[in-house]
């Protein structure tokens, strides 16, 4: 079988302050310690420099999950910045060395242009060219062209990597740098190129408003569902999702296909895991205190009982992998692919003075076998490589798999009903 077509090449997963369309928000209204700065500073308020610094130590110091390596980490550089804090740029670098000391890829300060940003793309629309971007060992990739855009009409690829934007050079930017060269109010089209092997190509491409689609569906072989969700960021998951599964109802399996999924928001994982079970745990959150949140799945939400295959890969992280340790553990679904990122930390999003915030780790979350898969990932139940010989032939060896276990599930079916 050919490689489907909503399958893109894997990338090495940087860090998930990845995205110019996708920003990992984790678990927005995960509420168990709740935020200082919103408590004793109003996020409206206008701080200066330093007292901007000291906010963000109390803000980590009194939230992040790890009470010991926050104590042990922020004193010392909080001692470091004192005098040293001039002007927002300072408070900025100030900020992020005592975040980057928490050894938490995660957690992030967002200066105002990043915040907005970021808020933006939870609304599911963006002006732009629509592309999904990533930096990788300082280059910035295109990892998906989302499908009927302008940038997708005008030929850019995934893979393709990102030379020059508006005559400014991209390797050595950040993936907000980039993002603000497309995105220049006075510019309505984006001057672009890229190199794709070792091609050259310019394109010039008007910009437009974007709307973002997560979730994509179609019924192979005339009886196997197939879902993709590219990921669990937007507020319209959850309603894209329902028209995806009312499209597949009367198959008699069906493929979940997160791979690149490098996750969302926590309410929508927990949104779509409801659906596939009853009365079953989903996830346990356990924050600082060791207090654990345990979310369950609803007998009123379940509406799809027939055999289940979930992709996975390397780049399914957060949201996907609460998805997919649910589904594995409660053996309702056959996991197939790599072993996924591993990313079992959850941020809550803090708003900030001056129109800041930061991005935060409260707490860490585990399967419903209390499985802790941070930094280990999900080992799937077949692994299934994607090898080079698959790429060059444009086989999709995993979703092959996939379709002649549901077909042999099928027919097991048949035999027990008789």
């Amino acid at each position: 079988m050919k490689l489907h077509k909503h399958v893109k090449k894997q990338y090495l997963f940087l860090i998930i302050t990845l995205l110019f369309l996708f920003f990992v928000k984790e678990n927005s209204y995960y509420t168990e310690n709740k935020s200082y700065i919103e408590s004793e500073t109003n996020a409206k308020d206008s701080l200066s420099p330093v007292e901007l610094f000291n906010s963000s130590y109390k803000l980590i110091k009194n939230n992040y999950w790890d009470k010991e390596i926050a104590q042990n980490t922020l004193s010392r550089l909080k001692k470091h910045y004192q005098g040293k804090i001039k002007d927002d740029a300072d408070a900025k670098v100030a900020i992020n060395s005592m975040l980057q000391g928490l050894n938490d890829p995660y957690s992030k300060f967002l200066d105002k242009e990043e915040f907005e940003e970021q808020n933006t793309s939870i609304n599911s629309k963006i002006y732009g060219i629509g592309i999904n971007i990533a930096s990788q060992a300082g280059k910035i990739v295109i990892i998906n062209v989302i499908k009927g855009t302008p940038a997708d009409l005008a030929g850019l690829k995934s893979g393709d990597l990102i030379i020059k934007i508006n005559g400014n050079d991209a390797p050595g930017k950040s993936i907000f740098q980039i993002a603000n060269y497309i995105k220049n109010p006075k510019l309505q089209t984006v001057n672009i190129e890229v190199l794709r092997g070792n091609k050259k190509i310019i394109k010039q491409i008007k910009k437009d408003e974007i709307k973002i689609k997560t979730v994509y569906s179609e019924i192979i072989d005339k009886e196997i569902g197939y879902i993709k969700i590219t990921s669990f960021i937007t507020n319209e998951c959850p309603i894209e999702f329902i028209d995806a599964i009312n499209k597949i109802k009367d198959t008699k399996a069906l493929v979940l296909d997160l791979r690149g999924n490098t996750g969302g928001l926590f309410q929508n994982a927990i949104f779509v895991v409801d659906l596939f079970l009853k009365d079953k745990n989903i996830v346990s959150v356990q924050g600082r205190s060791g207090h654990k949140n345990l979310y369950k799945t609803h007998d009123s939400g379940y509406i799809y009982d027939k055999p289940m295959a979930v992709l996975v890969d390397g780049e399914s992280a957060s949201a996907s992998e609460i998805v997919s340790g649910a589904l594995k553990d409660n053996k309702r679904a056959f996991i197939i692919g790599t072993r996924t990122f591993g990313k079992g930390l959850v941020q809550k999003v803090f708003p900030m003075a001056n129109g800041t915030g930061m991005n935060l780790t409260i707490a860490r979350y585990l399967t419903p076998l209390d499985i802790d898969i941070n930094k280990k990932g999900i080992e799937p139940d077949f692994v299934i490589q994607i090898t080079q010989k698959d790429r060059i032939s444009n086989t999709d060896s995993q979703l092959n798999f996939a379709l002649k276990t549901l077909h042999a599930e099928i027919e097991r079916s048949k035999l027990v009903k008789k």
